[in-house]
């Protein structure tokens, strides 16, 4: 892996950068947000997160977002509330570089373990979560909006 430099927030990782997510970045996340998701969160949803201090941060390559993050931490518990990789990028590692980027942002914020959701049709993104020591603790049923209804949602967490 390429040698990391922080300077502010900002976390440069070879040919990407990852930084702290501001109000100016959200139109170009919802760029990216309404094209991976049939039902996207709002603007307003993003906006609302970094106001209320979530760990909001998005992975800059070029000088243009092609990811974000969203994880509110309290009670010792940080939830990964949204990821999204711009769908052309997936399989690049920003997923990865991003949620390791959590993983220590959780620990120094002492959250002792860390939870998140995903889609059972979400491939992807279960084997990631499955190399970073994920574990399935329960479901959520009919959790997410889906064309045909509601699909449900593995809940994952890993002791930090």
């Amino acid at each position: 892996m390429a040698a990391k430099q922080v300077d502010g927030g900002r976390e440069r990782q070879g040919h990407f950068v990852i930084r702290p997510m501001v109000d100016a970045d959200v139109p170009g996340v919802m760029k990216i947000e309404e094209r991976a998701y049939p039902f996207p969160w709002t603007a307003g949803i993003f906006r609302d997160c970094i106001r209320a201090g979530h760990c909001c941060y998005v992975l800059e390559r070029s000088a243009e977002i092609a990811a974000y993050v969203v994880m509110s931490v309290g009670a010792r518990e940080a939830h990964i509330l949204n990821i999204c990789v711009r769908p052309e990028e997936r399989g690049a590692g920003y997923g990865r570089a991003l949620m390791d980027k959590m993983l220590v942002l959780a620990r120094q914020l002492q959250a002792d373990m860390m939870f998140l959701e995903v889609r059972p049709s979400n491939e992807d993104a279960r084997r990631l979560y499955d190399k970073l020591g994920f574990n399935e603790i329960g479901i959520r049923n009919n959790y997410y909006p889906a064309a045909q209804g509601r699909e449900d949602a593995l809940i994952l967490a890993k002791q930090l």
